[in-house]
């Protein structure tokens, strides 16, 4: 199959439970550069005007809010996010289900807190419901490295592609040289990589 490039006219973004405790739990990576590649994603998307779905889950019964950073950068999504209220698969979730398909775009970057619950399940979901997806695989972690290396494992076998923060953005700009592209430079790739 030819290669066709995910950009901000075909491609939408979707955060999974980026919520402070539930990022608190992750082990395969530290905190705070999930938190960095989470908002260094987010920034772009507002950057280049992508259509961006952001989802809890039971927010309101300990897990908390969503970074608040992303209330900030994407401030429609985030007043728009859907409360899971203990669903697992957030594609189980009729909101969010319906949130997603109402986009229209079959290109979908995925990224998830919990790379072994939390982003597993809808990367197979959509996967299996034909939707090209790509898991950003270094903005969510799991409780052991070896947890997130086996659901990792699973979605790649299942035909999602994994990528890196750095890769899917470079791939969304495309050129460098464009407006955006320079703005992408200036306040997320540099600041990224100073922070």
């Amino acid at each position: 199959m030819p290669f066709e490039r995910f950009t901000a006219s075909n491609a939408a973004l979707l955060l999974i439970d980026h919520q402070i405790v539930t990022m608190g739990w992750i082990k395969s990576i530290s905190p705070e550069e999930m938190k960095r590649n989470v908002l260094m994603l987010a920034q772009t998307a507002s950057t280049l005007n992508m259509p961006v779905v952001l989802t809890s889950s039971m927010e309101d019964l300990g897990l908390g809010s969503l970074l608040s950073e992303l209330e900030s950068t994407l401030p429609d999504a985030f007043a728009a996010r859907i409360k899971r209220v203990g669903v697992v698969n957030a594609m189980d979730d009729k909101n969010f289900a319906a949130s997603v398909k109402s986009i229209g775009r079959k290109k979908l970057i995925l990224a998830g807190a919990t790379n072994d619950v939390g982003t597993v399940f809808p990367a197979l979901t959509l996967e299996g419901e034909g939707y090209d997806v790509q898991v950003v695989a270094d903005a969510g972690g799991s409780s052991s490295k070896m947890a997130d290396d086996m659901a990792l494992r699973r979605m790649e076998q299942a035909g999602v592609v994994l990528t890196g923060t750095n890769q899917i953005i470079a791939e969304l700009a495309g050129d460098w040289s464009t407006p955006e592209g320079s703005q992408i430079i200036q306040e997320v790739i540099m600041p990224g990589l100073l922070g």
